[in-house]
């Protein structure tokens, strides 16, 4: 559960490395990405420890699949309180596809 709650942690941080600075378009762009660089190191402080505790209890593919279906969960949030954009029936759907394809991959 450690492994899932730092993969949480980190992907809240990478969702807002690559798309928090579409709220500041006016910034200009070299440093949007050396902000968006430095919240990066701080998801890595977390993604690489997850994956290192994670490897003992997920193969590699489980924690990839588990990675990216967190993500797809926080940039939902993301996009609907952060965006401001509306989440759609067609998002809701590729959702429930990957979360059952993060169900299937757990099968061993």
């Amino acid at each position: 559960m450690i492994a899932i709650l730092l993969l949480l942690v980190s992907n809240v941080f990478m969702t807002f490395a690559w798309y928090g600075h579409l709220h500041y378009k006016n910034v200009a762009l070299w440093k949007a990405i050396l902000v968006s660089w430095l919240i990066a190191l701080l998801e890595y402080c977390f993604q690489v420890p997850a994956n290192r505790i994670g490897s003992g209890q997920f193969t590699g593919f489980q924690l990839k699949i588990i990675q990216e279906g967190i993500t797809l969960t926080v940039f939902c949030v993301f996009a609907v309180l952060y965006l401001k954009e509306t989440l759609r029936w067609n998002h809701l759907v590729a959702c429930a596809l990957l979360v059952g394809a993060v169900a299937f991959a757990m099968k061993r």
